[in-house]
């Protein structure tokens, strides 16, 4: 009787599973847990501060992992940043999601005096639509100086950060 060849290449994640190489499995797991529409945008968010970080001197290698349940990007190896956070808001209305940085930091302050076309909450995250356009270009500038915020501090010699 012959046998059925068996299909080993080919399979398709399942529905709803992002594609993206993760190293940890719980970040996917929470970008797997995302609404269609807003897992994309969020995806699209990820690379992008992949991306920053990646071209962006100093930076080094970024680790992504959860914090408070979300997923975060921190310079460990270089230290050269502040921890970048995304996720949906879940007190807003409709398909919210933001970009936290640290708190204590004067980075929004920074962005919201270099784009106060942004919208923003407090000192903490930029707010985004997924309805709307992403605007990269402001994106990664913001990312870009998150994830130098130390090395800027340090490269100054002073205790007030300035944009590099």
């Amino acid at each position: 009787m012959p046998q059925t060849p068996k299909k080993t290449g080919g399979k398709k994640p399942p529905a709803g599973k992002p594609r993206a190489g993760f190293s940890d499995p719980a970040v996917a797991a929470v970008f797997g847990a995302y609404p269609k529409p807003l897992q994309t945008r969020l995806l699209a968010l990820r690379r992008l501060i992949l991306d920053t970080a990646r071209t962006t001197k100093g930076v080094g290698a970024i680790e992504e992992t959860l914090k408070w349940g979300q997923p975060s990007y921190l310079t460990t190896a270089t230290k050269s940043g502040s921890t970048i956070r995304i996720d949906r808001i879940k007190t807003a209305p409709g398909d919210r999601y933001a970009v936290f940085f640290h708190c204590q930091t004067d980075l929004v302050a920074t962005f919201r005096e270099l784009y106060p076309e942004l919208n923003y909450s407090g000192n903490r995250s930029i707010l985004l639509d997924a309805k709307g356009k992403l605007p990269e270009a402001e994106l990664r500038h913001c990312v870009a100086l998150a994830l130098t915020y130390h090395l800027g501090k340090r490269q100054a010699g002073r205790s007030k950060w300035t944009p590099v």
